[in-house]
């Protein structure tokens, strides 16, 4: 990444302040609770929470009143697979990667995190990258543009962990080496991708096991030595514990059978199937197994696993009773995953509310965040997007959007600011050139 570039765009767009938290009031918008029903009314927020809503609500005299007549008030959209602000996504160097943090390595600076805001996303997971047949640990973070990498975690979210199948695992480690000598890296086939799986919880269960012992020996009154930790295992004993989520990457059918058959052999659930472009073929056994389906709304053919992929794979699986989401896993699709969500509406004839749910509610309740976002209802969070138009209408644009309360994006000021970013744009830019002029000239080594 381009850390000069990146900073110049930091320095323009933080020209345009978050406005502070206080009690805000939203009158006259089409409400799309998603939860709750559709009705025209008003919205009160404060201290960071829905407190009203109504077709009518009494105006605190403090409050500030937004007239939002003729536009539409939804749930801020959240991505359930992005790799926004991550400075890099991939540890290719083993196939099991669970001791490394996409936390580590978040970058609030990055120019993605206020374009997805201006499309609407108030919420990403963002998630390690798919070298891996076991990747690194995943983080769920609010679009607070402005904040520190801290400030953007997302603090009551469930803790998650990345897995892959498929071509990409298997490809890293089928990496051409000298003489004909065998592959860089196990694995490289789709069985061994199974292997590695098996394997890290086979070693996982033991090391469960050991501290098992080791609790039970304390709760005695004895003075055991602890097991040794081992950063590896940890993440995956908590997924055996049920305190850390599995989003896995996959695209074919019998892959998608083979993880939940090992995620119930070693009794753990799965909790995102990733992509899962051929869900459709097994929504049943999806949803009997209790996993959610991320999915790209008409993405296929970019690869072979891709190209047994429709478009009516969201519908289809909504309609197999699937926990659905429509995700991104892009920083530019993610700009408008209102209208990646209309799709489903041509291909598979979902409801408005059945289309909206896709990127509100039902990533959510992917993220088991679905108590704080995902609906307009009093007591959760106020993440808040407001259309003027219909948010599934092709013609719809964001005008405001906000996070706890604040305002992140407003279009109005967005664009009366644009002369004065421009003019600190050429005064960087200036400033640049003379740094360039006067730094010595480097000598060849």
């Amino acid at each position: 990444m381009n850390r000069s570039r990146t900073g110049l765009a930091a320095a323009i767009l933080l020209a345009i302040p978050v406005l502070a938290a206080g009690p805000i009031v939203i009158q006259n918008a089409t409400i799309l609770t998603i939860t709750k029903g559709t009705f025209k009314g008003s919205v009160l927020m404060r201290d960071g929470k829905i407190v009203e809503v109504g077709e009518k609500i009494l105006v605190p005299a403090d409050a500030k009143v937004i007239d939002a007549s003729g536009q539409y008030l939804m749930p801020g959209i959240i991505d359930c697979h992005s790799h926004a602000a991550a400075d890099s996504i991939n540890e290719s160097s083993v196939s099991v990667s669970s001791m490394v943090a996409i936390e580590d390595v978040l970058n609030p600076e990055d120019i993605a995190i206020y374009r997805a805001v201006a499309g609407g996303v108030t919420t990403a997971n963002i998630l390690h990258g798919s070298a891996n047949s076991i990747g690194g640990k995943c983080s769920v973070i609010k679009m607070r543009w402005g904040k520190s990498a801290g400030e953007m975690i997302f603090k009551d979210a469930k803790p998650g962990i990345k897995f892959a199948l498929g071509e990409n695992p298997k490809r890293r480690g089928n990496i051409a080496a000298p003489n004909g000598a065998v592959p860089l890296r196990y694995p490289a086939t789709r069985m061994g991708v199974e292997d590695v799986i098996r394997e890290a919880f086979t070693e996982a269960q033991r090391y469960h096991s050991q501290w098992k012992a080791y609790a039970a020996q304390v709760a005695k009154g004895e003075s055991p030595l602890p097991p040794r930790r081992d950063l590896k295992l940890e993440p995956l004993m908590e997924v055996l514990e049920g305190k850390r989520l599995v989003h896995a990457h996959c695209y074919r059918a019998d892959e998608i059978l083979m993880l939940l058959r090992v995620a119930e052999e070693f009794h753990f659930r799965i909790k995102t199937l990733q992509h899962v472009l051929e869900g459709y073929k097994v929504a049943k056994e999806i949803q009997q197994h209790g996993a959610g389906a991320s999915t790209f709304s008409d993405w296929w053919a970019y690869k072979v696993e891709a190209f047994d992929a429709t478009p009516y794979n969201a519908a289809i699986m909504v309609r197999k009773g699937v926990l659905v989401s429509i995700n991104s896993d892009s920083d530019e699709l993610m700009r408008h995953l209102n209208t990646e969500a209309a799709k489903t509406q041509k291909y598979g004839g979902l409801t408005d509310d059945e289309a909206l749910s896709l990127i509100t509610i039902n990533p959510a309740k992917q993220l088991d965040i679905d108590k704080k976002v995902g609906s307009i209802e009093a007591g959760k969070d106020a993440d808040l997007a407001l259309f003027d138009k219909h948010p599934l209408s092709n013609f719809a644009k964001v005008q405001k959007v906000f996070i706890d309360g604040e305002i992140y994006f407003d279009r109005d000021a967005d664009l009366a600011a644009r002369p004065e970013r421009e003019a600190t744009k050429k005064t960087l830019l200036e400033r640049q050139k003379q740094q360039r002029k006067q730094s010595p000239a480097r000598k060849p080594l």
